[in-house]
């Protein structure tokens, strides 16, 4: 395939690398010292777009493949209170797109036994839950998409819990948030040089239960990137990663 990238930070250059291995092309790449090179004429040179830039960038980077009819694949994080609107567009201008908050194949496994862990605890009412993230310093968004996800799939699942709450967890502020006995609790912290790491906390007076995804690098979600870009570069309509990861059949 050609690729378009559109983001060319640390995770667009291991993209890159990982399309190389698997014998694409890369013909764009957008950062933010070339802007104006992000044109509907140079968009179309590529056969899929794989955007991973920033919250403030990637609705118009999105809108910008749907009028140049090129599909996208997004990983960036932090947009998703636009959904209804972006799936609108996609469907309006006939475009391709795929989203995810991690492509990673073993994150997508995680979510996945997520929500059958949820369910079972059903019958298990004396735990309470939690969830904890931990990313590097320089992650702009509290708390993680991956984290939204697994609180997400837990609420969908578990009865007694029906909305999550962030508390960014830092050295100069005290952890005095409230969370009600309904809410998901996403402690968030930030430590420099880590990948992603994701728990899930089943806790009672009697023990605890933890259930952990840790990513050692960030290789994981851009191999799940370029797959994505493989799967859905000759299919039109709207998806989420769900639909490449198809662990119901």
């Amino acid at each position: 395939m050609k690729i378009a990238l559109l983001g060319y930070g640390k995770m667009g250059k291991i993209i890159e690398k990982i399309a190389h291995d698997r014998k694409h092309e890369i013909v764009l790449k957008i950062d933010y010292s070339n802007l104006d090179e992000l044109t509907e004429e140079n968009l179309q040179k590529a056969d899929v777009a794989i955007e991973f830039s920033t919250p403030s960038t990637v609705l118009g980077n999105i809108e910008k493949c749907f009028k140049a009819g090129v599909p996208v694949v997004v990983g960036t994080t932090g947009w998703h209170h636009e959904i209804a609107q972006i799936k609108e567009q996609c469907e309006y201008h006939g475009g391709s797109m795929i989203h995810a908050t991690n492509f990673s194949v073993g994150v997508n496994i995680f979510f996945h036994v997520n929500k059958i862990l949820a369910r079972l605890m059903n019958n298990y009412p004396y735990y309470d839950v939690q969830v904890e993230e931990i990313h590097h310093t320089q992650k702009l968004d509290s708390p993680s998409g991956t984290a939204i996800t697994i609180a997400e799939g837990i609420i969908d699942n578990l009865d007694s819990k029906k909305e999550w709450k962030n508390v960014l967890v830092s050295d100069d502020k005290p952890d005095d948030e409230i969370v009600a006995t309904n809410e998901v609790l996403i402690e968030s912290l930030r430590i420099e040089n880590v990948p992603g790491t994701h728990t899930v906390i089943y806790d009672s007076e009697i023990d605890t239960i933890e259930f952990k995804h840790t990513a050692h690098n960030r290789n994981g979600f851009a191999l799940g990137a370029v797959l994505a870009a493989e799967w859905v570069k000759d299919k039109k309509g709207f998806y989420s990663v769900e639909d490449m990861f198809d662990f119901n059949k």
